[in-house]
């Protein structure tokens, strides 16, 4: 059995989120959900991001939206950037940190002239949302040879684009030490290992 540990930046971003939620009590629970890898009902908003994120690889595979439906204008847009690149790329690399193994793992939404982009479906925006988040900062890790990563974030009208480049971005290796020793802090590190051992 692998002693190597999984770390994504789904379960980094449902950490975080302890620290910003309005509702604590709640943004607990939904962490502890994800540390125990318990399945999840999806809610209306992820099934939304499930629906356009296929709609634009749909779109780019030469299956365009109806010009009447209500995303068309957001998928196409999308598409328009993301067409011809590798889309659901699987990146992972493994590091040693705080005496532990792990594999830090990602799946790219898309991967494009070494470009790196995701796509998000969101009916509200504020620049700069995506500036505290995990996940470029992991890909970065994942993905040695990218510079750039962009999200790019759709209401299914309009399009906004936020980038980050490897060199601003601080190392995704600063926030892992930083979930450890919460975990420990906690009493959670045995649920972490029990639950996020990898195969790899």
């Amino acid at each position: 059995m692998s002693n190597r540990f999984l770390v994504t930046q789904s379960l980094l971003s449902s950490w975080l989120w302890l620290y910003k939620a309005s509702d604590p009590e709640k943004s607990q629970m939904d962490f502890l959900r994800v540390l125990e890898r318990r399945k999840e009902r999806p809610t209306g908003p992820m099934l939304d991001g499930i629906q356009f994120e296929n709609m634009v690889t749909a779109c780019c595979t030469g299956s365009p939206p109806a010009t009447e439906h209500k995303w068309a204008a957001g998928v196409e847009a999308v598409s328009g950037i993301v067409q011809g690149g590798q889309f659901q790329v699987a990146a992972s690399v493994r590091r040693r940190i705080e005496d532990t193994d792990f594999v830090l793992y990602g799946r790219l939404d898309a991967l494009k002239a070494g470009v790196i982009y995701d796509i998000k479906f969101s009916r509200s925006y504020e620049p700069g949302k995506f500036l505290d988040s995990p996940q470029h900062p992991m890909y970065f890790e994942c993905c040695p040879e990218v510079q750039k990563f962009v999200y790019l974030v759709s209401n299914g009208t309009d399009l906004c684009r936020e980038e980050y480049l490897r060199e601003d971005t601080p190392p995704i290796e600063l926030t892992i030490r930083q979930f450890i020793r919460y975990l420990k802090s906690a009493g959670l590190l045995a649920t972490y290992y029990n639950n996020w051992r990898s195969k790899y």
